[in-house]
């Protein structure tokens, strides 16, 4: 199987989004009734600082997607995120720290009948690689004894735990959100 992992820039990300959104879709199990509203916004996020895409072709097209950008206290993830570490207590002083210098990634999503086979691991190894920030933040749906590709997939390569159970509005399962240094060792 020959496979290419790209960088993309924001436009070709811009102009490829509804496809690259059909793969978040398929990936996550998400109702295709959000499709229009999800490519919107993954539109409106190739302006934030540091945004970097990548995505991962072979002879059938795309099939997988990994982008994310600096975090910073205006977007809406970087307010649930406060949120949810002023829910847990008074901040310590590595959650300042990690609230001051992180890359978010946004979304990491390969489709169905690719997973297992080591793609996310590259698009995400890629995607941290150089990243700006000293943390890597990310969350992921809770799943009983983080039995899942996601979950085995963070942790082997070292990340960690900043809030359980956190739940989104507009979405009904939990999720947990979790960190890594960078850079990648």
């Amino acid at each position: 199987m020959s496979l290419t992992i790209r960088r993309l820039s924001p436009q070709e990300f811009a102009l490829n989004a509804d496809s690259l959104v059909d793969i978040y879709i398929s990936a996550m199990g998400y109702d295709p009734a959000i499709r229009e509203g999800r490519i919107f916004s993954w539109r409106r996020e190739v302006v934030r600082p540091g945004f970097t895409a990548l995505i991962a072709e072979d002879a059938t097209g795309v099939i997988g997607v990994a982008y994310g950008f600096i975090g910073t206290p205006d977007s809406w993830w970087d307010r649930q995120l406060r949120l949810a570490l002023r829910k847990k207590g008074e901040l310590s002083a590595e959650e300042v720290e990690m609230l001051r210098s992180y890359f978010e990634v946004a979304e990491v999503h390969v489709l169905p009948r690719m997973q297992g086979h080591g793609l996310g691991r590259q698009l995400l190894t890629e995607l941290l690689w150089n990243a700006p920030g000293k943390w890597a933040l990310l969350s992921t749906p809770e799943v009983p004894n983080e039995s899942n590709r996601a979950f085995s997939l963070y942790r082997s390569m070292g990340f960690t735990d900043v809030i359980r159970q956190y739940r989104y509005p507009g979405d009904e399962r939990p999720f947990a959100i979790l960190k890594l240094p960078l850079p990648l060792s």
